[in-house]
């Protein structure tokens, strides 16, 4: 039994694991990510972005400091006109940055022939698929922790005292739901890189989805809501139920998701993400703000949704790439 078991293991190594080079991969990709000029260019935009946004934050919050105790919080939630606070901008930026990273993950292998030369080496297709994934992926995590920590350097200048702990905590809980928010987005562009052969199809195609979810969806579930649980009259509940299949329609949107996310962990006096009946509030205080565990379990139907959507494009991109002839 003992020399059968050797002689498995001998076999396996010899035969190579399917993640062999996986690591290199991640490595190569994530060098040429951060060396080209789409990723310098969008983080140039970054940088002036949070820049200007934490400046006309810390204007305004200047007088407030010592009165508010997540007042490091509210860096990310308060604009001074003309530039609207920063989270606003990164509902339009995440998107954009995942998509830049993976539009021609696959199909540009294809253009520059050099897919067939990638697989004759000890890399398997998974290893292949999986580390272009999770170069973009460290890529983007990357770039995003680099804007937490400039936007928390540039308010402890400016606002002259440090952030408390909770606020430190519920900043970085933001941080890791903004990483999978823009996982989705990746995840969807790898998915049209495997479909179509031409990059910039594959990124129309991945920016249109952005903007239906961005612009037409919360339009199209108030329509749905409105078919498929019309208001009765002389039958309140009936308007009760309307607003409650729009809200679950709705949350069928990335974007409403991380919507929600960010402002129960961002605005601790939040309290609920759906409707609250009145009767529902007995014994709260209200604008008391709720603990940071509290607020993770808020969330936690948010967050598990973007990853669950992270990993079935993922899965889908991965079903297709399998399938797909590669020639030499």
């Amino acid at each position: 039994m003992v020399s059968q078991l050797k002689q498995a293991k001998t076999d396996a190594v010899r035969e190579g694991s399917p993640w062999t080079g996986l690591w290199a991969v991640v490595g190569k990709e994530m060098a040429d990510s951060l060396s080209s000029i789409r990723m310098l260019i969008l983080e140039l935009l970054i940088l002036l972005t949070a820049a200007g946004t934490v400046y006309g934050a810390t204007e305004r919050l200047r007088d407030s400091v010592g009165q508010d105790p997540f007042v490091f919080l509210k860096l990310f939630t308060t604009g001074q006109e003309p530039l609207p606070a920063f989270v606003g901008f990164l509902g339009f930026l995440v998107p954009l940055i995942a998509i830049a990273l993976a539009f021609d993950a696959i199909n540009g292998e294809f253009n520059g022939r050099t897919m067939s030369r990638l697989l004759a080496q000890p890399i398997y297709r998974d290893a292949l698929l999986f580390g272009k994934f999770l170069a973009g992926f460290f890529t983007l995590a990357l770039v995003l922790t680099t804007i937490w920590l400039l936007i928390m350097g540039l308010g402890l200048l400016g606002l002259g005292v440090p952030p408390g702990g909770e606020e430190v905590a519920r900043s970085l809980w933001f941080l890791v739901v903004t990483i999978f928010y823009g996982g989705i987005w990746l995840a969807l562009a790898l998915v049209f890189s495997i479909i179509f052969r031409q990059p910039a199809t594959a990124a129309l195609a991945s920016l249109a989805v952005w903007l239906f979810f961005m612009v037409f969806w919360g339009i199209i579930a108030g329509v749905l809501a409105q078919v498929l649980q019309p208001v009765r009259p002389g039958q309140p509940e009936t308007a009760l139920a309307q607003a409650q299949l729009e809200l679950i329609l709705s949350r069928l949107s990335p974007n409403t998701l991380y919507a929600e996310a960010m402002i129960a962990l961002l605005n601790p006096a939040v309290r609920s993400l759906g409707f609250v009946l009145p009767m529902q509030l007995q014994g709260a205080v209200l604008g008391a703000p709720l603990p940071l565990s509290q607020s993770l379990l808020l969330i936690w139907p948010n967050l598990t949704g973007l990853i669950a959507a992270t990993i079935l494009l993922f899965a889908i991109g991965y079903v297709l790439f399998q399938r797909q002839e590669i020639r030499a």
